[in-house]
């Protein structure tokens, strides 16, 4: 006969299988209304009729729920989408450590990277509240990025948010060849978007009280700021900033 033992392992096993099997259908679920959503408003756009065809763009998410899952991002390259607002840091690739004291910089726009590995670790005086990061080679040296973080078991993934994993080229191939030549350039010009000039410069913010028929914002720019001010969606003037 069984012992008692054995049967607590095997109810033990068979609990663990159910919550693994419940969270992985809800992820699924969760992907597919993602995936709904964003069909729905690509056909509202349709019908709308707007001019504009960025509305038409629906860039691939991951979904990304623990670590395995993350590990897509190993699978295909990714580009930054809001850059010099991401700090990555060295990592130790032999020892699997992030050197958090030390910052290498931020992740440029439109960064194109390899990401070789996600893994997690926990910087000094952080408890045991574990990052999630990114780990990239640039210039021949290993990086580390956070892409979110894990605490009592349960994880907070944003890669969503931080990396295109299809080519933004190709996402916007409908941009003249001129804004994709500013973009390559990293110069705002006149005429250009608020998200031609995100894929130029970087992240941008708005000075407060501004409204959708003049807006001015400010481009930290990766120590070269500048200021652009947008009347009716196109940027008409770009100066320094301070």
């Amino acid at each position: 006969m069984m012992s008692e033992e054995a049967k607590k392992g095997i109810q033990i096993a068979l609990a663990l299988a159910i919550v693994v099997a419940g969270a992985r259908a809800g992820y699924i679920l969760y992907q597919r209304h993602e995936d709904y959503v964003a069909a729905q408003k690509q056909q509202q756009a349709k019908s709308a009729g707007y001019s504009n065809a960025d509305y038409y763009v629906t860039p691939k998410k991951l979904y990304p729920y623990d670590l395995k899952s993350a590990k897509q991002l190993t699978q295909q390259p990714v580009w930054v989408k809001e850059g010099y607002r991401y700090t990555y840091y060295p990592y130790d690739v032999a020892r699997k450590r992030t050197d958090f004291g030390h910052e290498a910089g931020l992740l440029p726009p439109i960064d194109r990277l390899e990401i070789k590995d996600v893994v997690t670790d926990i910087p000094v005086g952080a408890g045991n509240r574990r990052q999630v990061m990114a780990v990239f080679e640039k210039e021949g040296k290993s990086y580390a990025v956070q892409i979110g973080f894990e605490a009592e078991g349960q994880f907070k993934i944003y890669s969503d948010e931080i990396f295109y994993v299809e080519d933004p080229h190709e996402l916007y191939k409908h941009w003249p060849a001129d804004v994709w030549q500013a973009v390559e350039q990293h110069e705002v010009k006149p005429g250009m978007d608020e998200l031609q000039a995100d894929f130029a410069v970087g992240m941008g913010v708005p000075d407060a009280g501004t409204s959708s028929d003049e807006k001015t914002v400010r481009y930290p720019n990766g120590g070269k700021p500048l200021v652009v001010i947008y009347q009716g969606e196109k940027a008409t003037e770009i100066k320094p900033g301070t």
